[in-house]
């Protein structure tokens, strides 16, 4: 059996899970700001007693690896690198957005279209990328700006649904008939448990020592009025 601890924070939400060959038997998740630093190891202790089982039972970690919050990628990558050094197990590695899509996908069955998680980047930006029903990538994942135009070819002849803590403010942009917005959350790492278990079994591991979350857009330190103020 394959024992595999996973972990998100590739946004707000800070989440593990545990999945046995690819059922996910435990699950611990909270959403709010600055919260993966404090709880991911406490999270992580709780998935892994409320499971039954020891660390030395896991098979494997995986993690979200992005794109999404610089400061949460770091520590949920760092976390998982180091308890695969530690337990001399394999680290997998899984896009955020595909993770949101297959969450999506599995909790509607039946749903004929295309969709679109995106993940806010501040202002009208948003990490994104568009998946058809069977989870082929359609667009590629890409920082986008949203206007009145974006995704207007795809609406033409495609429901496209939009999910996503960068969704909600692309509402009344996006106002193509076929465009459905869901309100659930599907950053979660339950929906890793599928995808991990499948990159399991190919061997589909990453090289611990050099793996680095998928940032896409370089990090940028931003001052505030105060510091500015101070300087001039």
């Amino acid at each position: 059996m394959a024992k595999i601890l996973q972990i998100e924070t590739a946004t707000a939400v800070c989440a593990v899970a545990l999945s046995i060959d690819g059922q996910t038997v435990a699950i611990k998740e909270e959403s709010g700001q600055n919260l993966h630093a404090s709880n991911l190891t406490l999270f992580i202790e709780e998935v892994v007693s409320a499971a039954g089982l020891t660390f030395k039972d896991l098979d494997a970690v995986a993690v979200s690896k992005g794109p999404g919050s610089y400061t949460g990628l770091r520590i949920g990558v760092s976390t998982a690198k180091g308890l695969c050094c530690a337990l001399e197990i394999p680290l997998i590695a899984i896009s955020t957005l595909e993770m949101m899509a297959k969450g999506f996908l599995t909790a509607n069955k039946d749903y004929k279209g295309l969709v679109c998680p995106m993940i806010d980047a501040r202002r009208m930006e948003v990490y994104t990328s568009i998946f058809d029903e069977q989870l082929n990538v359609i667009e590629p994942i890409s920082a986008k700006i949203i206007d009145e135009l974006s995704f207007a070819e795809l609406l033409k002849g495609n429901q496209i649904t939009f999910l996503g803590d960068g969704a909600a403010k692309c509402k009344s942009t996006l106002s193509s008939g076929n465009a459905l917005f869901s309100e659930v959350n599907f950053n979660s790492a339950q929906y890793l448990s599928t995808l991990a278990y499948e990159a399991f079994k190919r061997g589909d591991f990453e090289d611990v020592a050099y793996f680095e979350p998928y940032y896409l857009k370089d990090f940028v330190v931003t001052q505030s009025k105060k510091q500015k103020a101070q300087q001039s």
